[in-house]
C-alpha cells in the first residue's frame, strides 16, 4: 500500500536532476515535503535552465534548503560516492543517461559507460554503505526493441541500438543487486515520454518547435527519418508519479509504464500540424540520415499491472499532449494557437482546404 499523501521528512537523490524526468521528479518531491538533492555534471555551462525556477525559489545558502545541486558523474566512482556520502538519501532515483537512441549508434562505448556503468557504481555504492536506501533506475522500452506489442514485464528483450542494450544491462545490474543482496532496487520501465521540456534533439519536440518555425517564417521544411515508427507516448510528469509510487511499493519489483495506446510519426505530424490548420504533407521531407541503422518498429506498453498494484494511470491524453507542447513552443515566440493560425493562412497551399479538424482540447498550461 502507498503512504497517506501527507508531508514527507525523506531525502532524495535525483541523478539527472536538469533533465526532462528530473524536473518533474523535483517538483513532484519537493510537494511532498523532500529534501532533495540534485545531480548535474560540472560543465562550463550549466544545462540547468529546467530546475532554474526551483533555484530561484530556494536559497541554497541556508543549511535547511530543501533543495540543492551537487556535482557527479556516473563515470566518476569518487563523485557518485562522495554525493550519496554527503546527502545520506533515503531513495535514490537515477534518472542521468544518455538519452538519445539515434546518438547512441555514434557514442556507443560513452553510453555504455554511462548507461550500464553508472548504475552499478552507484548500486555498488549503495550496498557497500549497508544502508536501508531504495534504489530506483530509469529503464526504458527501447529494451524491447524487436520484441512485438504489445510489451509488459514479461516481453523477451531484443534491443535494437546501443542505447537499448545499456538500459538492458542496467535493468539486470538493479534485479542483480535485489536478487543477490536484498537491496530495494526497483526498475520502471517507462515507454516514451514526452513534455515541453524535451529536448530538441527528440522527434516530438523537433516537430512542435518546427511547426512553430515554419508558422514565424524561420524555417520552410521540416526534415525527418523514419515516419512509420509506432510509439506508445505519455506525459512525462505523469509518469514521475509514478515512479514515485514504484518506490513507495512495499517490496522492490519492477513496472512498465504506458498509456497503452500507440501512434506514429506520421500521427504526431497530422495531429499537431492540425492544430495550426496546415497540412503535413506540404513541409516535411523524409532524408535518409536521420534513419537509423536498426529501427524498432512498434512500441505499446502494458501498464496493466502499475494499474492492479500502484494503482496509477496517466491523466494527460495524448491529443492533449500534442496541443501542449504545440503551444509552449509557440508561446516562446509569443503566439497562441489563435495567432499562429492567422499567420499560418498564408502558407497553406491554394488547392488544399483544412485538411484536418484541429481538435483543440480545453486544458491548463503545462511547462
Amino acid at each position: 500500500m502507498l503512504p497517506p499523501d501527507g508531508m514527507s521528512k525523506k531525502t532524495a537523490l535525483i541523478t539527472g536532476i536538469a533533465g526532462q524526468d528530473g524536473s518533474y521528479l523535483a517538483e513532484l518531491l519537493l510537494s511532498k515535503g523532500y529534501t532533495v538533492r540534485g545531480t548535474v555534471r560540472r560543465a562550463s555551462y550549466p544545462h540547468t535552465e529546467r530546475v532554474d525556477h526551483l533555484l530561484k525559489a530556494y536559497d541554497e545558502r541556508d543549511p535547511q534548503c530543501p533543495f540543492k545541486l551537487m556535482y557527479a558523474d556516473l563515470t566518476d566512482v569518487s563523485s557518485v560516492r562522495n554525493a550519496i556520502e554527503e546527502c545520506q538519501p533515503d531513495e535514490v532515483y537515477n534518472l542521468a543517461a544518455q538519452s538519445h537512441v539515434g546518438i547512441s549508434f555514434i557514442t556507443g562505448e560513452s553510453t555504455l559507460e554511462i548507461n550500464a556503468l553508472g548504475p552499478y557504481r552507484i548500486l555498488d555504492t549503495l550496498r557497500r554503505t549497508g544502508a536501508k536506501t531504495r534504489y530506483y533506475q530509469a529503464s526504458s522500452s527501447e529494451m524491447f526493441g524487436a520484441s512485438p506489442p504489445p510489451q509488459n514485464e514479461s516481453t523477451p528483450f531484443l534491443p535494437q541500438s546501443p542505447y537499448g542494450v545499456s538500459k538492458t544491462t542496467a535493468f539486470y545490474l538493479t534485479r542483480l543487486h535485489r536478487v543477490a543482496y536484498g537491496m530495494f532496487a526497483c526498475n520502471g520501465i517507462l515507454f516514451n515520454h514526452e513534455s515541453p521540456r524535451r529536448g530538441l534533439n527528440f522527434v516530438t519536440r523537433k516537430i512542435t518547435r518546427g511547426i512553430a518555425s515554419i508558422v514565424t517564417g524561420e524555417m520552410q521544411t521540416l526534415a525527418l527519418g523514419n515516419l512509420d515508427a509506432k510509439r506508445d507516448w505519455g506525459f512525462a510528469g505523469d509518469y514521475m508519479e509514478a515512479i514515485w509510487r514504484i518506490v513507495q511499493h512495499h517490496e522492490p519489483d519492477d513496472f512498465v509504464i504506458a498509456t497503452e495506446d500507440t501512434h506514429s510519426i506520421r500521427d504526431f505530424l497530422k495531429d499537431t500540424f492540425s492544430l495550426v490548420d496546415l497540412d503535413w504533407n506540404d513541409f516535411v521531407i523524409c532524408e535518409e540520415r536521420y534513419k537509423r541503422p536498426a529501427e524498432v518498429p512498434a512500441l505499446l506498453g502494458d501498464a496493466s499491472k502499475a494499474r492492479r498494484i500502484l494503482g496509477w494511470k496517466p491523466k494527460i491524453t495524448y491529443r492533449e499532449l500534442c496541443q501542449m507542447m504545440l503551444e509552449s513552443d509557440l508561446r516562446a515566440k509569443g503566439l497562441t494557437l489563435e495567432s499562429a493560425r492567422v499567420l499560418a493562412q498564408k502558407l497553406r497551399k491554394p488547392s488544399r482546404t483544412r485538411a484536418y479538424p484541429a481538435n483543440v482540447v480545453p486544458m491548463a498550461k503545462a511547462s
